[in-house]
């Protein structure tokens, strides 16, 4: 069964921040064996000893990419992701890293952002302004 959307929200609370990364993904997905986990967390640079560490001693960056691992890096991955200014707080290597694992996504992505440059390079194309003193909507890919 596919679930249908995901949402990573500015502060990622998705994950619980006094556990590590790993059981953090291991509650998510309580299906995935150690092999499992490791592989996936791997692929979101989360390699060995970086996997254990405790989610509240995360950067900006690494905190982001945890929580995509989280969501994406199931058995089946949601079919939308949502995400609330995804590159808050992230500086350029972590937002180009980012860029790259959204370019890989095969879903629908609604993503609020002020950020025109991200918002280009992870292929939106679709965009619902909102009036002034408004967050402004940004969605493709549906």
């Amino acid at each position: 069964m596919l679930t249908a959307f995901a949402l990573l929200d500015q502060q990622v609370s998705v994950l619980d921040p006094s556990v590590s990364v790993r059981d953090n993904f291991l509650r998510i997905t309580p299906r995935a064996d150690e092999f499992a986990c490791r592989t996936v967390l791997a692929k979101f640079l989360f390699r060995a000893e970086a996997a254990l560490q405790t989610v509240s001693t995360l950067s900006g960056g690494q905190l982001l990419w945890a929580g995509l691992a989280l969501v994406l890096g199931g058995a089946t991955p949601p079919t939308l992701l949502i995400l609330d200014e995804p590159t808050n707080h992230l500086d350029i290597d972590s937002i180009e890293a980012v860029e790259t694992g959204l370019r890989a996504y095969d879903g629908a992505l609604l993503v609020v952002s002020h950020d025109e440059t991200f918002l280009d390079a992870i292929g939106i194309t679709r965009r619902l302004e909102l009036p002034a003193g408004r967050s402004t909507l940004h969605r493709t890919r549906i």
